[in-house]
């Protein structure tokens, strides 16, 4: 489950008592949105959209108008509006007045757990809307804590010190950000990133969420403590989508997001952290996103692959299966019910690559498994273990899958 924006977001970030921009929705009366505007000079208009939809800036949807004529013309522009990001087509339910937070400074936070240490990892930058993944090494502050120990103010110190956040900005940051980690921890998420956070202007500046994005365990009670109403994560299904949800029991996980049915790679994911990275470093060619970690049973896994097959091995050019090293999660019984559903329906195209890249308990017996079985189906295959780079196996899934697409040609 993912929340995107304010519309909602500010009720998540109240939680926990975190400056957020003043917001209003799309049913905001002509004396609210006056008040908004005279509050900051302007107001941001944004679409409200249901799901993962980001990059509504780049796709030339959010408005910032200073008058009232203009934000009501807005809301009639974007309370329908949609836009398409890879081979998804985003619509919009709605929109949001968002106060204009004046700043001369903007900043990118997030929390989310690392697939390397397996370990709650905060990611800073102090420039706000960025690409992440566009920035240097030196732009970035990545900073592992102790699940137990919690996000300290002295790691948000270390970490603006060392990225040459200015000294005004530090104190107030250091009072606001470890808040993240009380959210993360305690009301079922597995990613929240805010992005800008704008340093309001003021006797001392204010650090302020002006975008909100969130990612939920749906396994995990604690994200009803919220009390979000039930809208918020209701999305249209797919087929696929649908299959799979009837699979969700109180042993592991069963989310997914159709991305692209005409993709060409067939990802398992295993893993908040592996679902990320997986849907990032694959993009469009990735036929949909997944997590199927909290170890789940043989009949439950292997039904899942069988629906993945059904609906998409017939135009994959791989199957990849990538999770990090799991605490919990059996290798040898997840691997197993995954191959013996593609040996099912292996005739839907025979000529399909497997790339698996886990670690973990039993993770020896599923690798040998996997090496003799698709060896005797004469399957292609690459295994790569738990002390690989996770960035690393998928990017040569990314070579390997270019490199098929040339030869059919």
């Amino acid at each position: 489950m993912q929340l995107t924006g304010l519309k909602y977001g500010k009720q998540l970030m109240d939680t926990v008592d975190f400056p957020v921009a003043e917001t209003l929705t799309e049913n905001a009366t002509k004396e609210q949105i006056e008040a908004l505007i005279k509050k900051g000079g302007k107001v941001v208009v944004k679409p409200s959209f249901m799901g993962s939809a980001g990059k509504k800036g780049k796709a030339g949807l959010v408005k910032i108008v200073d008058n009232y004529a203009d934000a009501n013309q807005a809301r009639k522009d974007l309370c329908f509006a949609e836009y398409k990001q890879g081979n998804t087509t985003h619509k919009a339910n709605g929109c949001t007045f968002e106060e204009f937070v004046a700043s001369d400074a903007e900043l990118y936070v997030s929390i989310t757990t690392s697939t390397v240490t397996r370990t709650p990892t905060m990611l800073l930058i102090v420039e706000g809307g960025v690409e992440v993944e566009e920035l240097p090494d030196d732009k970035k502050a990545i900073i592992p804590f102790n699940p137990n120990e919690g996000l300290r103010g002295y790691h948000v110190n270390d970490a603006l010190i060392k990225l040459g956040c200015p000294k005004a900005f530090i104190s107030p940051l250091v009072q606001q950000l470890p808040k993240l980690w009380d959210l993360y921890n305690n009301y079922g998420l597995t990613m929240i990133e805010l992005n800008p956070i704008r340093m309001k202007k003021g006797k001392r500046p204010l650090p302020v969420a002006c975008d909100v994005k969130a990612a939920f365990d749906q396994d995990d009670p604690a994200h009803t403590r919220i009390k979000f109403p039930k809208e918020v994560f209701a999305t249209e299904l797919t087929d696929f989508e649908t299959e799979i949800n009837q699979l969700r029991t109180y042993q592991g996980q069963s989310d997914v997001v159709e991305l692209n049915p005409n993709g060409t790679i067939l990802p398992f994911m295993f893993g908040g952290g592996a679902n990320s990275a997986a849907t990032e470093v694959l993009g469009d060619k990735a036929m949909f996103s997944s997590d199927f970690g909290g170890n789940p049973p043989y009949a439950k896994m292997k039904e899942i692959a069988s629906i993945c097959y059904r609906h998409f091995l017939k135009n994959a050019n791989i199957v990849q299966i990538i999770g990090g090293k799991a605490n919990n999660t059996d290798i040898f019984v997840t691997i197993k019910a995954m191959l013996d559903a593609l040996r099912e329906n292996i005739a839907l195209n025979p000529n399909v690559h497997v790339v698996i890249g886990r670690g973990g308990p039993n993770v020896v017996q599923g690798m040998i498994y996997a090496r003799d079985l698709l060896d005797s189906m004469k399957i292609p295959y690459k295994m790569f273990g738990f002390d690989s780079s996770m960035i690393g196996v998928l990017n040569y899934t990314m070579e390997l899958d270019n490199w098929i697409q040339a030869n059919k040609k």
